[in-house]
């Protein structure tokens, strides 16, 4: 199993956890870790600044394409980032379980 993080971020904490909650529910990811954070962007022409909530989302390669599929199908924002970040490396016990919670 190939261990993978994908990375996205919510308007706010509502969301956040509804759309997390549903992709466990699914067994599209193992874990999810949520932190609330200041957002500066551009849109529309200007900078704007709001709270967001950054998620890392922890699961394995061969979900990828599907995770993806289903944070852009119920994410609220018009224009979602969500980034694939490979794992270089990882303890063997956490991927262990990882595959185990995933199957």
């Amino acid at each position: 199993m190939e261990m993978i993080l994908v990375y996205t971020t919510f308007p706010d904490w509502d969301s956040a956890e509804r759309i997390v909650k549903t992709l466990l529910e699914r067994k599209l990811i193992a874990c999810a870790n949520l932190r609330e954070h200041k957002a500066l962007y551009w849109w529309e022409g200007k900078i704007e600044e709001e709270a967001e909530v950054g998620a890392i989302l922890k699961t394995e390669v061969e979900k990828w394409k599907e995770l993806r599929e289903a944070i852009k199908e119920m994410h609220p924002y018009e224009a979602p980032m969500i980034a694939r970040i490979e794992v270089d490396k990882v303890n063997g016990e956490y991927l262990e379980w990882l595959e185990k919670v995933l199957s």
